[in-house]
């Protein structure tokens, strides 16, 4: 479980030029949660996935994962239990090396590093077995390198090798935004077929808001640094892509004000 107590982040706190970027935010994430987050530019969804990562610290509040206060703990202890998926294909993998070789790095992501990485036959015929799994054929370019593949193609296996480790939290900032519709559409159905198989939290920005509807099982709208909206279930399952755009008028009516 992911606990959030009254988070808030305020840079250039104390000066003129303060602004506070996510305001006293509360809200617990059941394990298996699918949280989809939608809202308009500078409505905190970023500094609220970078303070969970921990690339930023909170001005005040507290993030719990399970039993442990994380708040104060740096990005590279958090790591070994958080994975992320950025919005460029590009970043998070090695494009000189092959498909095979990054994901024996992502293999000891969370172990202590030896000088000893190479492959073996196992590990080769497991990572095999995992990309046949998503059914793509991804499988037939293990020995290419990585930066030779389409930007769909390698977010796809970037996804999956984020997962290796079973993380207690994959955090994504718009996967799909550099990908043309049917990459993204591969990407989104592929995190969700994961999700279901390995029901770890995954918590997801996206402007897509046909998208924000469709996957996951939460759907959180965020407005000036808040939570406005807390969809689940039937809820969420209910309501319209017309309610969606409603709340994105009001806020951009709101703002121009």
């Amino acid at each position: 479980m992911i606990r959030i107590r009254q988070l808030t982040k305020t840079f250039h706190a104390g000066t003129a030029d303060a602004v506070t970027a996510l305001n006293n935010v509360s809200i617990e994430l059941d394990n298996d949660s699918f949280v989809m987050i939608a809202g308009a530019n500078g409505s905190g969804k970023s500094t609220f996935l970078h303070l969970l990562q921990g690339r930023l610290f909170p001005t005040s509040g507290n993030i719990w994962l399970d039993d442990h206060d994380i708040t104060e703990w740096p990005e590279h202890q958090r790591s070994r239990i958080m994975s992320r998926v950025f919005q460029d294909p590009k970043s998070g993998t090695a494009a000189d090396l092959t498909v095979l070789e990054n994901f024996r790095l992502a293999s000891l992501r969370t172990k202590s590093k030896t000088l000893r990485w190479g492959t073996t036959r196992r590990f080769e015929e497991e990572t095999t077995a995992r990309i046949a799994s998503l059914g793509l054929g991804l499988e037939e370019k293990l020995h290419q390198k990585m930066g030779g593949l389409s930007g769909g193609q390698r977010q796809i296996l970037t996804l999956l090798m984020s997962m290796y480790d079973h993380p207690a939290l994959l955090l994504m900032d718009e996967p799909t935004a550099a990908l043309d519709p049917k990459s993204a559409q591969l990407v989104l159905e592929t995190t969700q077929a994961l999700h279901e198989k390995y029901k770890t939290n995954i918590i997801m920005i996206t402007h897509a808001l046909p998208d924000a509807l469709r996957y996951g099982n939460r759907l959180l709208f965020f407005r000036e640094g808040n939570i406005v909206k807390d969809l689940q279930g039937d809820e969420k399952r209910n309501c319209s892509l017309s309610e969606l755009h409603s709340w994105f008028s009001s806020q951009n009516d709101h703002l121009v004000q």
